[in-house]
């Protein structure tokens, strides 16, 4: 089996996730599931956290994006070194790291314009995005950096094979339940809260697999409990769970225009910016700061809930006994609360710690196992989720420079 790095860092952008996995290649021609041996997770400096965050509203310059993106780099590299230090790896022992960067922008695919065009239209490779309709983004962290700085060949960059197809490249959870899900003779679902939600359907066909953004997972209550307590987050949801939930501000919350859009969909944090977070708690400061959390948390359940019911027939809901959670939002138990509250009762929700993939470090674990595939030319989109024209070898590969031919090097 090969050792494989993984590494992450979301939409809530509370810090840096490293893996270490165990894959290898399996009969049918796609990877075996990753067996998680270690993880890690890291703080950003504080000096290129805050450019970071700049970027995502908007205020960063041309310059300054450039050079981010090598920070960001070094930024990861540093992160792996230190991982690979404390779990007393050597670069030559790393098959492979995986790593999608930091995304700081993304434009979604208008799939009716696309679906509307005529082969002419989709033959026009430029037009595709002159016309706005195929998607587009940003990630800060260059491949090169990491894969000469560690020594270790870095793909990287996992979206726009996807997006050049079409698909909407978020969320790209769908391959990794694939992966883990593939042989089971029942459609399996998942759910991952990062700052964004967003809910699964696995199955042995992948032509019936979906996946899609359910809703703000915990960016609108982090940023509200910075905002209203002075603290990152709220911290075992204690916050949230001493509040009563608003049934006038989760109304308001449910109109957000984010829910008008059709799956497949995907959310980004602007969806639920800070200047949109700071007008509901103008509008809403009558209420005690706790029931606004406390509101919030339910926010994310109810819109789990609801984007379920609506886009899953329910045959399949009816079929479903587990759910599947990851990613930080599942150390908050209010939110979880909310969503096993609001979600059909048929289905219990879990974490996904319960199948052997830690539910902190999934994302990253995903990123590891898209790499190795990328590695060995194993598609790792699903087009029936994200609405890509076709499948997709996703990511771009830096080769480190032990890979140098060393005859060729003149002394």
């Amino acid at each position: 089996m090969a050792l494989i790095m993984g590494m992450n860092s979301g939409s809530s952008f509370d810090g840096i996730d490293v893996v270490l996995c165990e894959i290898e290649m399996d009969a049918d021609g796609f990877p075996t599931a990753p067996k998680y041996l270690a993880g890690g997770s890291y703080e950003w400096p504080e000096e290129v956290a805050t450019i970071v965050r700049d970027s995502f509203v908007n205020k960063v310059d041309m310059v300054g994006i450039n050079r981010l993106d090598y920070l960001c780099g070094a930024v990861f590299a540093e992160k792996a070194r230190q991982f690979m230090k404390e779990q007393k790896l050597k670069s030559e022992e790393i098959y492979c790291l995986g790593i999608d960067t930091q995304t700081i922008y993304q434009e979604q695919p208008d799939h009716k314009a696309i679906a509307e065009m005529t082969p002419e239209q989709k033959d026009d490779w430029v037009g595709r995005w002159l016309s706005k309709a195929y998607p587009a983004g940003l990630q800060m962290g260059n491949g090169s950096v990491m894969a000469n700085l560690l020594n270790i060949d870095t793909v990287s960059h996992f979206r726009a094979a996807d997006h050049t197809f079409g698909g909407s490249a978020a969320p790209l959870m769908q391959y990794l339940d694939f992966i883990l899900f593939r042989k089971k003779d029942h459609p399996t679902m998942t759910l991952n809260i990062g700052g964004i939600a967003n809910l699964h359907l696995a199955c042995r066909d992948r032509r019936q697999m979906f996946g899609f953004d359910t809703g703000p997972g915990n960016v609108i209550s982090n940023y509200m409990t910075k905002k209203l307590f002075g603290k990152d987050y709220d911290k075992d949801g204690q916050i949230g769970a001493s509040g009563k939930v608003d049934e006038g501000l989760l109304d308001f919350f449910m109109h957000h225009p984010f829910f008008e859009r059709p799956v497949p969909r995907s959310g980004w944090i602007a969806d639920y910016s800070p200047e949109y977070i700071d007008s509901v708690i103008a509008k809403f400061s009558y209420l005690p700061k706790e029931d606004i959390i406390a509101t919030a948390d339910a926010f994310t359940g109810a819109a789990v809930a609801r984007s379920m019911v609506d886009n899953i027939p329910k045959k399949l809901i009816d079929q479903t006994k587990v759910l599947y959670a990851s990613g930080g939002g599942v150390r908050n138990p209010t939110i979880m609360k909310e969503i096993q509250q609001r979600i059909p009762q048929n289905i219990r929700l879990t974490t996904s710690d319960e199948i052997g993939i830690p539910a902190s470090y999934k994302e990253a674990i995903k990123f590891a196992t898209i790499a190795y595939s990328t590695l060995h030319h194993v598609p790792g989109n699903i087009p029936a989720a994200g609405h890509a024209s076709q499948y997709a070898i996703l990511g771009q590969i830096a080769l480190a420079p032990r890979n140098i031919d060393q005859k060729l090097i003149d002394y």
